[in-house]
């Protein structure tokens, strides 16, 4: 589980800008469902794309060794349909990330 999934439109081009904090160590974002790793360097800002073509929950994760917690970065993308993003953003404007949740559907 993750604390918050990166919610996306599909069949839209998502723009990923990575970094790392100044006094942390490299990571790496990847996500192997849509063909992604791109390491995170404290101090460069690297840049990658992806278009998720079918809606769902895709599971990533850090795959650099990057210290005691490393198990513990997990990383989820969730693809909805337009209208739900729509909805989605709407309530986050008005709510933040509680009130952009509670309109997603829950997985079971």
């Amino acid at each position: 589980a993750v604390d918050n999934e990166v919610v996306v439109p599909v069949d839209k081009t998502v723009r990923l800008l990575v970094t790392a904090a100044p006094t942390d160590v490299i990571h790496a974002f990847a996500m192997p469902a849509f063909g992604l790793k791109i390491d995170a360097v404290p101090g460069r800002l690297n840049e990658t794309w992806f278009k998720a073509e079918k809606e769902g929950i895709y599971y990533g994760q850090c795959s650099e060794l990057c210290g005691k917690d490393h198990a513990f970065m997990p990383i989820a993308v969730r693809v909805v349909t337009k209208e739900e993003f729509a909805t989605y953003m709407a309530a986050f404007e008005d709510g933040g990330h509680a009130a952009a949740n509670a309109t997603l559907a829950a997985v079971q």
